[in-house]
């Protein structure tokens, strides 16, 4: 089912927030076989801070923050998916939670008109355009044509969809949502970013 930290200047730590902390029901199961990883104890006092039942594992953590209802999202948490970690931030707290090696953890959101620009995905303040929007995803291996998913998924209310992916690949997403498509391609490596909103369905 889908659900889915050396001196810088102040501009470029602007920029780089901007980017990774984009303004704007779907997510996969891990494929790795490693199992789930725990958030610890500082990530658990952190989410207790602003009243968040910290679940068993970063997965589920993820599931429940990019889900919940756009009202009800708490005004001060950052959670930005880095390829290798959850980050979160509260304030001048930062803790990162690691993500399975295997893995990629990839949010999605078409748009029709409207988009924003988004490198690391923001589970608590990335709002895209298309919410509760019924979409047919594709997404297939480019090296051997292998077919990872071929369901149709529900975006969350912030319009995104998320989808777990073999890390390391290179591959082709195409969307429909039975009037238009669109076909792009993604990447599950190291500098590939986590956030996609450059698929416009036409």
């Amino acid at each position: 089912m889908f659900r889915s930290r050396s001196a810088a200047s102040l501009g470029t730590l602007v920029l780089l927030f901007a980017i990774s902390a984009c303004a704007g029901d779907g997510a996969t199961s891990p494929t790795s076989t490693a199992g789930s990883i725990g958030l610890g104890a500082d990530a658990d006092a952190m989410l207790a801070e602003f009243d968040i039942a910290a679940p068993a594992n970063v997965e589920d953590l993820i599931e429940q923050l990019q889900s919940q209802p756009l009202a009800e999202r708490p005004a001060g948490l950052m959670a930005s998916v880095r390829v290798n970690e959850l980050l979160l931030s509260s304030g001048d707290d930062e803790v990162g939670v690691p993500l399975p090696t295997d893995d990629f953890h990839l949010s999605v959101a078409p748009y029709l008109n409207d988009t924003h620009d988004c490198y690391f995905h923001s589970l608590t303040t990335c709002v895209g355009e298309l919410a509760d929007e019924e979409l047919q995803v594709t997404i297939t291996d480019d090296a051997n044509n292998e077919v990872f998913l071929d369901e149709t998924v529900t975006t969350f209310e912030n319009g995104f969809f998320d989808v777990w992916l073999p890390a390391g690949r290179e591959l082709t997403m195409r969307i429909d949502d039975g009037e238009n498509t669109a076909e792009v391609p993604v990447g599950t490596g190291a500098d590939d970013p986590t956030c996609v909103t450059t698929v416009q369905l036409s």
